[in-house]
């Protein structure tokens, strides 16, 4: 506690040179030391930005904070990436620490996954389970302040907690304060009250400032925990002594009066009373107050004059090194059946469930009674069992965000959203949690997830059931995005996703699974073996212009993806010999040499999509196209796509009017040959 404190204060004395923004749990020691004494290797924790004291109770070195704190090059949890407190960990000896946002209330998500990977490890007997050495079973602590429990993710993190029985402690810190928002103004209740709405939830109130309380409350929460298997709430009441951060003053928005009776529950001075009470004798009390600020100022000394991270290391660890890298296996196999998109899904994912005992499916309405309302779970859950494959929640942010919770104890998960419409909610966890985990814990936790998304418009689906969002995905810097046209590239794509250990997100359009649109029966294909995989990022060449016509000058390539390849063979065959398609498959990581060599090779170019034009990934591909291409082009590069309207109207007239069609790639690839 003594190091906590002269921490914080070596850091506020030394402002000029502890210049990036950092919390420090002046006011909290006392429950968090409490909690990070007691935690062991075999357990698992999701600290929160104000936790320094508890990383110190599990063992890390106030030298070791701050580098963090400095951005220093050796600092152990992101090598200078990320803010004070923001460890991420696989110490051996210490509790495994996933890497975790600043975002308030979403590690909730996160550390909720973990449990239930713990808990799948557990059924399965699987040697992926992390126990101690008399076969003790692990917990998980997740650690938020009370502010952040208004969070709606919270209240879904909870509800699975207690619906599966997971071995959690979300262990909440109330110091009445989000940042200068009050309790008063914020809340109607507190996280404790907020707990009884949950039932079968325990809960446990303590007074955060007083170390013997604290120590004995969470060695009873551990124990439970780790007994009975089932989740608890731990309300601790702290006083708020240091600043929201360096950056938002305490100053600025408290009054004296508030300070005061803050300071009056200050842990420290109330745990050396107890220890002078229980016999500690004064001599050594003020040899610690003396010995403790030299030690934190000859490590601050140490941390000030550590190396700065280089220039060159800046690209490292955006993502880890994918497992599949080249074509392997029958991707067409004698004799093999010919079969549509959505059963060359179903068959990726029914021996991937075969082949890893780690593997879990999960969604809204993939578990046994529907297997999925384009049935392409079906009959799964019944030959791999509900631990394996089965129903969630209406909660796309869990569905999301507890992926990087079982990826970090070695569960290997594939989710499914039901409709690219409502992925939006699992924004949060897709962009804060999971797409930046691998980058800023120097690649310690890459999250291996497949994400499954539905996608596109096709017979009246309608404004909610019909949306693209390639182009809002593909902003997302730490993900992969795939797009598959066919059954052949679905089961290939389908498994190089899974193995992949990054966040891969594939999207299925809807209309292609069964073929039922009018011309896309080249989307059924002969059914590559169990062995088949397809690198991420590699694109088709879908038909060949021919030579005499390359020759004359007097072709043109269409780049496109998913319905557009359909659209674009449609459109070609008014125009025999004079156009090449090439299907991208995945827009990220995207086959540039292929775009780029295409289009040099043809000088014409016409990038089609199904999304909405503006400001879109197909309007960002053609300018990259633009500048490498340039001296190649005999045309603009064009680009064709929906009408920008804000959704798909269901009449199918409207919706018709609205895509694009292959009279109207016909119509771009006419004006673009005219050049």
């Amino acid at each position: 506690m003594q190091q906590a404190a002269n921490m914080a204060a070596t850091y506020e004395a030394n402002r000029s040179i502890c210049k990036y923004v950092h919390s420090t749990s002046r006011g909290h020691e006392a429950i968090q030391i409490a909690a990070g004494m007691q935690l062991k290797p075999w357990d698992y924790v999701s600290p929160y930005y104000r936790d320094d004291s508890m990383l110190l109770a599990m063992g890390f070195t106030p030298y070791e904070l701050m580098l963090q704190l400095l951005a220093k090059r050796d600092d152990p949890a992101s090598g200078g990436r990320s803010y004070y407190s923001h460890p991420s960990s696989l110490d051996p000896e210490k509790p495994v620490i996933p890497h975790q946002s600043s975002a308030t209330g979403m590690q909730v998500i996160p550390a909720t996954g973990m449990a239930q990977g713990i808990k799948y490890l557990e059924k399965t007997g699987s040697s992926l389970l992390k126990t101690g050495p008399k076969g003790e079973l692990p917990v998980v602590v997740c650690s938020l302040g009370d502010g952040s429990v208004t969070e709606g993710e919270v209240s879904e993190a909870w509800q699975s907690a207690i619906l599966w029985e997971l071995p959690i402690i979300y262990l909440i810190q109330d110091n009445e304060w989000g940042i200068s928002a009050s309790s008063q103004e914020t809340r109607v209740m507190d996280a404790y009250e907020y707990a009884a709405g949950f039932k079968g939830m325990e809960r446990m109130r303590v007074d955060g400032s007083d170390f013997e309380e604290c120590y004995h409350a969470m060695s009873a929460a551990i124990s439970y925990v780790r007994q009975e298997r089932k989740p608890m709430v731990v309300h601790a009441c702290v006083p708020l002594l240091g600043h929201h951060t360096s950056g938002v003053r305490k100053e600025w928005y408290r009054t004296e009066e508030d300070l005061a009776l803050h300071a009056e529950k200050d842990p420290l001075p109330h745990l050396r009373q107890r220890l002078l009470e229980a016999g500690i004798s004064e001599k050594d009390v003020l040899s610690i107050e003396s010995d403790t600020p030299k030690y934190i100022n000859l490590e601050f000394d140490r941390a000030k004059e550590a190396f700065e991270p280089t220039a060159d290391t800046i690209n490292d660890h955006i993502f880890a090194p994918p497992a599949v890298t080249t074509e392997k296996g029958d991707r067409v196999p004698i004799n093999g059946n010919k079969v549509m998109m959505v059963d060359a899904a179903l068959h990726a994912i029914e021996e991937i469930l075969q082949q890893f005992p780690e593997a879990i499916f999960f969604g809204q309405d993939v578990g046994r009674r529907l297997g999925g309302v384009f049935r392409e779970a079906a009959t799964l859950a019944e030959k791999f069992g509900d631990d394996r494959v089965y129903n969630t929640a209406i909660q796309e942010a869990y569905i999301v965000g507890s992926t990087a919770g079982l990826s970090a104890v070695g569960v290997k998960p594939i989710v499914e959203i039901q409709f690219a419409d409502y992925i939006y909610p699992g924004f949060n966890q897709l962009v804060t949690e999971i797409s930046k985990s691998c980058y800023l814990s120097n690649g310690k936790f890459p999250i291996q997830t497949l994400v499954r998304v539905p996608i596109g418009a096709y017979g009246g689906g309608g404004p909610y059931h019909s949306g693209s969002i390639e182009s809002t995905l593909l902003t997302i810097k730490g993900i992969k995005v795939v797009y598959p046209s066919n059954a052949a590239d679905m089961k290939g794509l389908m498994k190089a996703a899974f193995l992949d250990p990054n966040p891969v997100v594939m999207l299925e359009h809807k209309g292609l699974y069964w073929s039922k649109v009018p011309g896309t029966q080249g989307a059924i294909n002969i059914e590559p073996a169990a062995d088949y995989v397809l690198p991420l990022g590699k694109g088709r060449v879908v038909q060949q212009a021919h030579p005499r016509d390359l020759k004359k000058g007097d072709t043109v390539c269409i780049i496109t993806y998913g319905m557009g390849v359909y659209w674009a063979q449609a459109a070609a065959a008014q125009f025999p010999g004079q156009v090449e398609i090439i299907d991208l498959r995945s827009l990220f990581p995207l086959d540039e040499e292929l775009i780029f060599a295409t289009v040099q090779k043809h000088g014409k170019c016409l990038v089609l999509t199904e999304e909405q034009l503006n400001n879109s990934f197909a309007e960002a591909l053609a300018g990259r196209i633009q500048r490498a291409c340039f001296k190649s082009l005999d045309a603009p590069v064009f680009t064709l796509g929906a009408m920008d309207l804000p959704a798909v109207p269901i009449n199918t007239i409207l919706e018709n009017a609205m895509l694009p069609n292959p009279d109207k790639v016909a119509k771009a690839l006419k004006e673009l040959l005219s050049f």
